[in-house]
C-alpha cells in the first residue's frame, strides 16, 4: 500500500489498481494531491506487495476493498479512484457505501460489455482455457502485454517497477485469476454481482470523471460511453491518442486535481500576492435562441447569404423556410435531443441551414475545421462518437470506408441518396413534419474543435445559452445592427449571420488555405452585398494586403474590418486601413474554450507602442475575466467530448 497523509486532509481518495498492475500505477496522483488528501493507493490481494491468498472472484473483491477501508480507520466521505478491474471492484464499492462515497475517478474501466459488441478480443483471448494459466501465470505475458497496450512510451524504470512484484511464477497466481474472473456467459459465478452493479449505477449521483485514454484497444470509447449512459451527470476527459495505462501515459493526476476542485471543492478566492480579481458583467440573457433572428425575417426577401464561388443568393425567407423544414425532417427520422451530428458540409448555405436545423431540432452539431485534414477530422468525428453525418457524398463515403462513424445515419448534401443516406439535405428541406420542442437554454448546442495549432485538436462543448452569449457579445462590442452586412473570410464565422440577423457571404477561397484570399475576390465579395463588416485571419489579410490595387471602391462601405485566429502584425493592419479607408480595424482575442473574450482596435494599439508580448486591449461586454500572476499554475479544464 502507498499512502500519503498530510496534517489537515481535504479528504481522502482510495486508489484502486487492476490487472495486472498495482498502487505503483497512482504514484502520480499522491505526488499530486498528497499535500492536500489524504491518499491511499491499495494493492489487491494477491497482486502487488499484498498477500498471496486463495483465489478470489469479484464480490470478494469490493468486500476486501471495504474491509481495507475499514482498517485503516478512514473517516468521512471517501472519493474512490479505480483504473481497469479497479475501476470495477470502486463501483461496487460505491454503489453499496451510501454517503461514505463523496465521488468516484474511473479510467479505462468497464462494468459491463456496452451493447452491441462484443468483450475485448483480447480479454477473450487471455482467458481462452489453458491460454490463461500460460499468459497470466506461468509467463510474463500478460503483465508485459498489458505495458505494451501503452501507445507512448513507457520509461525503462517504470516497466522495471510495473514488473518487480510479478518476477516468479508463484506471484502471478492472482493474474491469471483476475482474468479467469471476467464473466463471458451470465453462467459464470461473478456474473450476477457485476450486472447487479451495472444496474446500480443507473442510481448513484455522486459526481464522477471518466478519465479516459481512447486509444486503449480493451476499454476502449465505448465503455466510457457505456458508464455515461449509466451516470449521465459524468464528466468525461477523453484523451486521444493515449492508451490503457492512461494514468502512466498522459497527466491524469492533474485533471483529478482540476475536477475536485471543481466539483467537489469549497470555492474560495485567490489571495494573497499575486490576488486574481474577477471583473465582468453578470446580465441576464434575453429569451432568444440563436434562430430568433431568423425567425423575425421569416417572411423578408431580402437576401440573407450570397455564395461567394457561384454569386447565388438565398433570401432570409427561403433559408428560414430550409431550416425549419429540415428540423422537422430530422425530427421525424429519429433525431433525439442531444443526438450528435458531424457537420461534413462545405461552407456555404447549406451547411448554414443544416446547423441552425440540427440546433432547432435540439442535436448538437459537431463542427471541426476542414484545415485539419483527413486524419485530423476523422480523429475528430470519431473522438466526438455522433449519431448523424450531414454532408456531400465524398465526405459521407470517407465517414463509411474509414470507419468515423460506422454507425451514424447520414443525409447527404447531393441530388441522390448515396452511401446507405437515409434522405438528402434537399428532401429534408421540403418537409413539412411538425417542429420538435424546442431546446432548453441549458441544453447541449455543439461541439467545436479547436484548430490542432498548439496540439491535437479538442472538442469543446457549447450550450444554448452560449451560443447566444457569443452573439450578443458582437453585438454589443461592435455596434451590430440589422443594417450590417458581414464577409466571413473565415467560414466558420459566417455562422453567425443568421444568429445576427444580419446578410452574409463568403468570398471564393478555398477554405483550408485562408492565406490565399486575393484583394480581388474579398473586394467581389464585399461588393457582392454591401458589406459594413469584414472578418479574416491575418494570414488571409497578408495575401490581400500582397495582391491590393488601391483605391479599390468596393472596399470603401466597409466600417468594422476585424482579424483574430493570430498574432496581426499592425503593418498588416495599416496596410488594411488605407485599403478600407473608413472601417476600424479590430483585433478580438479568444480561443474556442470562450470566444469572444477581449479586444483592442488598431488606434489603441498604435497607442499602447511596443512592449512584452502582445497586447489584447480590454474584456468584451459581458465577459469575465482572471488576472493571474506570471507562474500561477491555472490547472486543466476539465470538459471533453
Amino acid at each position: 500500500m502507498l499512502e500519503r497523509r498530510p496534517a489537515a486532509p481535504v479528504g481522502t481518495i482510495v486508489c484502486v489498481h487492476g490487472n495486472p498492475t498495482w498502487s505503483i500505477l497512482w504514484r502520480s496522483v499522491l505526488a499530486r494531491l498528497g499535500h492536500r488528501y489524504r491518499v491511499v493507493a491499495v494493492d489487491q490481494l494477491g497482486m502487488g506487495y499484498s498477500e498471496r491468498t486463495a483465489p478470489r472472484r469479484y464480490a470478494d473483491r469490493v468486500r476486501d476493498l471495504g474491509d481495507v477501508i475499514e482498517a485503516l480507520q478512514i473517516e468521512g466521505p471517501i472519493i474512490v479512484a479505480g483504473h481497469d478491474w479497479g475501476g470495477a471492484v470502486s463501483m461496487g464499492w460505491a454503489v453499496a457505501a451510501g454517503d461514505r462515497c463523496a465521488g468516484m475517478v474511473l479510467c479505462n474501466t468497464g462494468i459491463a460489455v456496452p451493447a452491441g459488441r462484443r468483450a475485448p478480443s483480447l480479454i477473450r483471448l487471455a482467458a481462452a482455457g489453458p491460454i490463461t494459466d500460460l499468459v497470466g501465470h506461468r509467463t510474463r505475458i500478460f503483465v508485459d502485454g498489458t505495458l505494451g497496450l501503452s501507445w507512448r512510451r513507457i520509461a525503462a524504470s517504470a516497466r522495471e517497477a510495473y514488473r518487480a512484484p510479478y518476477r516468479a511464477a508463484r506471484d502471478r497466481r492472482a493474474i491469471a485469476e483476475f482474468v479467469a474472473d471476467v464473466p463471458f456467459t451470465a453462467a459464470h459465478p461473478s456474473a450476477a454481482a457485476l450486472a447487479e452493479v451495472a444496474e446500480q449505477l443507473r442510481s448513484l449521483t455522486v459526481p464522477t470523471l471518466l478519465a479516459w485514454g481512447a486509444a486503449d484497444p480493451v476499454f476502449d470509447d465505448s465503455f466510457a460511453l457505456d458508464l455515461a449512459a449509466r451516470m449521465p451527470h459524468a464528466d468525461l476527459q477523453r484523451y486521444p491518442g493515449i492508451g490503457h495505462l492512461s494514468i502512466e501515459e498522459t497527466d491524469v493526476a492533474g485533471a483529478i486535481d482540476a475536477w475536485l476542485h471543481d466539483r467537489l471543492e469549497p470555492q474560495a478566492p485567490v489571495v494573497g500576492g499575486g490576488a486574481v480579481r474577477e471583473v465582468g458583467v453578470d446580465a441576464p440573457l434575453p429569451d432568444v435562441a440563436a434562430w430568433t433572428a431568423l425567425e423575425r425575417r421569416a417572411t423578408d426577401p431580402a437576401t440573407a447569404f450570397v455564395d461567394g464561388a457561384t454569386g447565388a443568393r438565398t433570401s432570409f425567407a427561403e433559408l428560414h423556410d430550409q431550416v425549419m423544414g429540415i428540423a422537422g425532417g430530422l425530427a421525424s427520422l429519429g433525431l433525439r435531443p442531444g443526438d450528435r451530428v458531424a457537420m461534413l458540409t462545405p461552407p456555404g448555405v447549406d451547411l448554414l441551414a443544416a446547423v441552425y436545423a440540427v440546433w432547432r431540432a435540439g442535436g448538437v452539431t459537431v463542427i471541426a475545421d476542414r484545415g485539419l485534414g483527413l486524419r485530423g477530422l476523422g480523429r475528430a468525428v470519431r473522438g466526438a462518437h455522433v449519431s448523424w453525418l450531414i454532408g456531400p457524398p465524398q465526405a459521407v463515403a470517407a465517414a463509411r470506408t474509414l470507419h468515423w462513424a460506422p454507425r451514424a445515419r447520414a443525409i447527404v448534401v447531393g441530388p441522390k441518396q448515396r452511401f446507405g443516406a437515409v434522405a438528402t439535405l434537399a428532401d429534408l428541406a421540403r418537409s413539412t413534419a411538425p417542429l420538435p420542442a424546442l431546446p432548453g437554454a441549458d441544453d447541449a448546442a455543439a461541439v467545436l474543435f479547436t484548430s490542432g495549432a498548439t496540439g491535437p485538436a479538442k472538442g469543446v462543448r457549447y450550450r444554448h445559452c452560449q451560443l447566444v452569449a457569443q452573439a450578443q457579445a458582437l453585438v454589443d462590442t461592435y455596434a451590430i445592427t440589422a443594417d450590417d452586412r458581414l464577409v466571413a473570410a473565415f467560414a466558420p464565422f459566417a455562422l453567425y449571420g443568421p444568429a445576427l440577423g444580419i446578410p452574409s457571404t463568403i468570398p471564393d477561397v478555398d477554405v483550408t488555405e485562408p492565406g490565399t484570399l486575393t484583394a480581388g475576390a474579398l473586394a467581389v465579395a464585399c461588393a457582392s452585398i454591401d458589406a459594413t463588416i469584414v472578418f479574416a485571419s491575418p494570414a488571409a489579410l497578408a495575401n490581400v494586403v500582397r495582391t491590393a490595387t488601391p483605391g479599390d471602391a468596393r472596399l470603401a462601405g466597409v466600417r468594422l474590418l476585424l482579424s483574430a485566429g493570430a498574432p496581426v502584425p499592425v503593418a498588416t493592419l495599416r496596410s488594411m486601413a488605407a485599403l478600407c479607408p473608413a472601417a476600424e480595424l479590430h483585433t478580438p482575442y479568444g480561443m474556442t474554450e470562450s470566444l469572444p473574450v477581449a479586444d483592442i482596435s488598431l488606434a489603441e494599439i498604435e497607442a499602447v507602442g511596443a512592449g512584452r508580448g502582445v497586447c489584447v486591449g480590454h474584456p468584451v461586454a459581458g465577459a469575465s475575466v482572471l488576472i493571474a500572476p506570471l507562474g500561477f499554475d491555472a490547472g486543466e479544464v476539465v470538459a471533453g467530448v
